[in-house]
């Protein structure tokens, strides 16, 4: 396949890792100069428990318009806030068989790049991704560390059997990644959002690693309310979650993730602005559907907007 991943962070670099490795032809699309010289200079340096790997397969490009040509998929790999200009320059790279792949935290991921989509480029099918547990990092340009890999979840944007889907899925689990796809969309959009929920907000409150504030009783009981206040509001909205016990789903993903700091925290720490709408800031939103409250991700989100106003 002809791979675009846009947004060469820690994820990003992953994804065009492993790809390319398969046999794809893979270009990563990032403003992060540094970081794209590394990469084109000496491959990426990708570290996690088996040990150190490098990849020299991957094309690190400032833009869309150095790929050359319609891709097969495009991995969007942006943070939210960043999706809407991310997508409105893909135009030379759209065609009518490719697939953007919305892997954005939070909720409203396939309506932020359906409603960015250039106006040549609305025949595109959008689908949507979800990766959980592997607590990624940029180390230096070029270098990324990541704590785990578990599942890669892809689903259309309504629920339902996908052929396409499955064939994608296919070519994750080819190039060594943990891949299914799923035909209940909101299960594996909502099961991430709880998880994220829990770690984003409090993490970067209390400038802790997940294992750190799970540590610490009263830290982590804020952070797993926070957890269950999302829980509450997507039961009420139907989310079919796959646990019964919702405090031990979400004890585990945090011990499974131990080591690592949520990229909330990570962009807190670079002084950048951080997804914090998407995550712990939409809770009060979605449960002002269904009349319910969620004080303390209102609390929480405003607490991090009031700090981020600062940078």
């Amino acid at each position: 396949m002809k791979i675009a991943v846009v947004g060469a962070g820690a994820m990003g670099s992953i994804y065009a890792a492993l790809l390319s490795e398969a046999g794809n032809s893979v270009w990563a699309i990032d403003p992060n100069q540094a970081h794209l010289d590394a990469i084109n200079r000496h491959g990426l340096s990708l570290t996690g428990p088996q040990g150190t790997q490098r990849f020299d397969r991957i094309t690190a490009v400032p833009d869309a318009a150095a790929v050359g040509g319609q891709v097969d998929l495009v991995v969007l790999a942006t943070k939210a806030l960043h999706v809407p200009q991310a997508v409105q320059n893909l135009a030379s790279i759209l065609g009518p068989a490719t697939t953007v792949l919305a892997m954005q935290n939070g909720l409203g991921a396939a309506e932020r790049v359906q409603q960015n989509l250039p106006e040549t480029a609305h025949e595109v099918h959008v689908a949507l991704g979800v990766a959980q547990g592997f607590g990624a990092s940029v180390e230096a340009p070029g270098q990324v560390r990541f704590a785990n890999m578990k599942l890669m979840r892809f689903g259309e944007t309504v629920d339902g059997d996908s052929p396409v889907m499955e064939a994608l899925a296919r070519t994750w689990r080819e190039a060594g990644f943990q891949a299914q796809a799923y035909a209940n969309l909101r299960q594996l959009i909502w099961e991430k959002f709880i998880c994220n929920v829990t770690l984003s907000a409090p993490c970067t409150i209390f400038r802790q690693s997940v294992g750190a504030m799970k540590a610490v009783p009263e830290q982590w009981q804020i952070a797993l309310n926070c957890g269950l206040e999302a829980v509450a509001v997507g039961r009420a909205l139907g989310v079919p979650f796959s646990f019964d016990d919702a405090e031990t789903y979400i004890g585990a993903f945090a011990d499974s993730v131990a080591g690592a700091k949520p990229s909330m925290l990570q962009d807190f720490e670079a002084r950048r602005r951080s997804e914090i709408d998407v995550i712990n800031g939409r809770v009060p939103i979605e449960a002002a559907k269904v009349g319910l409250s969620a004080p303390l991700n209102q609390t929480l989100a405003d607490l991090v907007r009031a700090q981020e106003a600062a940078f």
